[in-house]
């Protein structure tokens, strides 16, 4: 909702291949087996400086001859392009610059990365050209009132197609610039306000473009394949009914799609579609949340990614076989990487992201070792940790499962117990929402939860209704409902929390960012009893005034999702927190961005208008240079460090001998 989700895709007449059952990993059901682990050697110095020095590491291309890859880090304090060899080593900064950057594509030639870049994060993004030797840098597109993303080039280097939408418009399109005559074309016209395309996929011979269709509702898409010279586009999933269809990959011979769809049972699961027949044979049909990714240069291999419940693995299957295996990379959220494919282009290797609890996401890649996956190997390219952060100092979450308010599904949560904590009922607790709606926490590296984590504070993360990763029916569950079943859902994982016997039921804090910043002020204003402190980031508080003053592909969003304003009056109000800001009891710390396009700064606004007005406790910070999060590193030093302190000031750890009035 708060974000555009590259939604899924699936088709009419389909017949299964393989049917692949992936075990579940064990969870706890029973508060009291949550434990705090002894360690000896655990050190009480996590800083919020140190956590967020160590670098963000990810938009990554190979190079043509799979010797360098690019890649996209902060680790200059700004999201700029670098260079690395693909056996690892230093790193060299390619772009300088104060704007982030993101999407490197290298050309096929080898002379020029294009990467995307916007303004103080305001997403009017541009696509940009640098020289991989000479660094010169240039500003393909100039268009300031209009967004392009995703540059993909073509096989021969001549075109480079794109998504590209009018700041004032809800539809993304896609157009496709010729880097010789430099004119634009326009592959898709006349798109309906509440779709979008995405994604361009080019055939090897560069005759076609596939591309992805969603449906504003997020329940909804298709899949077109387009001729580029006609820019003729011929719809590839006739179905009926509201299924989920997305666009990976196109084989070397462009007669097979690989394709990820909720289609065959409600849940994610990978196909080749037939581009001739439009027909899907089904290569997974599980009960996780299973993503398509590429086809080896050969066409021999497809790949894919298997999310079971928070965790992932990366699969390579023999078509021709039928051979399935997971690749033997170290465990955590291991996802492909590269724009144009994860693979080098002989097919050896294959570039990855390893992410985990206790180790920042960092570029792998994996040698296929002449062509034996079993025995091959993996390598790190990058090292995103800094000196001074430990491994051993990082707590790993349990995974827990607990039921819903209304006994209609069961929440998967992940808990985060600080080391050598007593039994006492003493400690406070932060209940962490995840944004999106549809989006999902997983295993993976957070910073700002291992601070609080050493610090002394127990952290549950839940998926509630909505969120993605548990198939159709729970992703939907929320649809005309958002702040309904969702927040009984995030109290719940206070109801939880408190049974672990370790913590003090007065010392419960919620905090959330984007649709999580919706959810705490929701859980304030709507539970206000159970809270002692709120965190609210980049929030939207008020769906009347969130609708006027957002991007426009979120109105059509909002509008899909919660229906018509003027009609839905009644439930718009019911789930606006703004309009019940005189329930709250807690202090609440608000951080908002002041180019937002998804939840303008005027909504945090609001709320401190309105509880200063009533004399409420209310601290409140904005990011003028900013957006939707916080892109510059000492941004988020100091957004972290303001959460840190008021936490410490209004609800302390249990040992930290902090005062109240500090």
């Amino acid at each position: 909702m708060r974000h555009l989700i590259p939604f899924v895709i699936v088709i009419a007449m389909s017949t299964l291949a393989i049917a692949q059952t992936l075990s579940a990993p064990q969870a706890i059901t029973d508060p009291k087996q949550i434990t705090s682990k002894p360690n000896a050697q655990v050190e009480k110095s996590l800083s919020i400086e140190k956590l967020y020095m160590t670098r963000a590491i990810g938009g990554t291309a190979w190079s043509p001859d799979g010797k360098t890859v690019a890649f996209i880090s902060n680790i200059s304090g700004r999201n700029n392009l670098w260079l690395v060899s693909a056996e690892g080593g230093w790193p060299v900064q390619l772009t300088i610059s104060d704007r982030r950057q993101a999407a490197p594509a290298w050309s096929p030639d080898s002379k020029w990365i294009a990467y995307q870049s916007d303004y103080d994060g305001d997403e009017q993004w541009d696509i940009f050209l640098v020289s991989p030797k000479t660094g010169q840098v240039v500003n393909l597109t100039k268009t300031r009132e209009i967004a392009e993303e995703s540059p993909a080039w073509s096989p021969d280097g001549r075109y480079l197609a794109y998504m590209v939408k009018p700041k004032t418009s809800s539809v993304f399109e896609i157009d496709v610039y010729d880097m010789v005559m430099r004119q634009v074309k326009h592959l898709t016209t006349g798109t309906p306000k509440d779709k979008l395309n995405a994604g361009p996929i080019w055939s090897k011979d560069g005759k076609l473009i596939v591309y992805t269709q969603q449906q504003a509702k997020g329940t909804d898409s298709n899949i077109f394949i387009a001729d580029v010279a006609s820019g003729k586009s011929t719809l590839l999933t006739p179905h009926n009914g509201e299924q989920l269809y997305t666009a990976n990959a196109l084989s070397p011979d462009a007669r097979k799609l690989l394709i990820t769809s909720n289609a065959a049972n409600g849940y994610d699961n990978v196909g080749l579609l037939d581009v001739a027949t439009k027909k899907i044979e089904w290569l997974t049909q599980d009960k996780w949340e299973i993503s398509g990714g590429d086809f080896s240069p050969d066409g021999r291999y497809a790949t894919w990614t298997a999310n079971v419940d928070g965790n992932s693995d990366i699969y390579l299957h023999e078509l021709a076989g039928g051979k399935t295996i997971a690749l033997p990379l170290p465990k955590g959220v291991n996802t492909p990487g590269g724009s144009e494919s994860a693979f080098t282009r002989d097919g050896s290797r294959l570039l990855y992201y390893h992410n985990g609890p206790n180790a920042p996401n960092d570029i792998w890649v994996f040698d296929q070792a002449g062509g034996d996956v079993a025995s091959g190997k993996s390598h790190q390219v990058t090292q995103a940790l800094v000196a001074g952060v430990r491994s051993e100092d990082m707590v790993e979450p349990y995974l827990v499962h607990y039921p819903s308010r209304d006994r209609k599904w069961t929440i998967s949560a992940f808990v985060y117990v600080p080391y050598n904590l007593p039994r006492n009922a003493q400690h406070p607790a932060i209940v962490y929402v995840h944004g999106g709606p549809t989006a999902q926490t997983v295993n993976s590296f957070n910073r700002f939860v291992q601070y609080v984590a050493n610090q002394g504070y127990i952290v549950i993360a839940p998926n509630y209704r909505g969120s993605t990763g548990y198939g159709k029916d729970f992703q939907q569950a929320n649809l005309f409902d958002m702040g309904g079943g969702d927040l009984q859902d995030v109290i719940a994982a206070a109801d939880w929390i408190k049974q672990t016997g370790y913590v003090d039921p007065k010392k419960l804090i919620l905090m959330g960012g984007s649709y999580g910043g919706y959810m705490t002020m929701m859980g304030v204003t709507k539970a206000p009893e159970v809270w002692a402190a709120g965190v609210p980031i980049v929030p939207f508080v008020n769906f009347f005034t969130e609708i006027e003053n957002e991007d426009p592909v979120l109105q059509q969003s909002d509008m899909a999702t919660m229906g018509d304003p003027v009609k839905n009056k009644a439930l718009y109000q019911d789930r606006s927190p703004i309009f019940f800001v005189d329930q709250i009891k807690a202090p609440l710390l608000l951080l908002a961005g002041g180019h937002d396009p998804r939840c303008p700064k005027t909504e945090s606004q609001q709320v401190v208008d309105a509880i200063k007005k009533r004399g409420g406790v209310v601290e409140y910070k904005v990011y003028e240079n900013e957006g939707h999060g916080f892109a510059r590193v000492e941004n988020q030093i100091d957004a972290y460090k303001r959460v840190a302190d008021f936490l410490k000031a209004h609800v302390p750890p249990a040992d930290c001998g902090c005062s109240l009035n500090e």
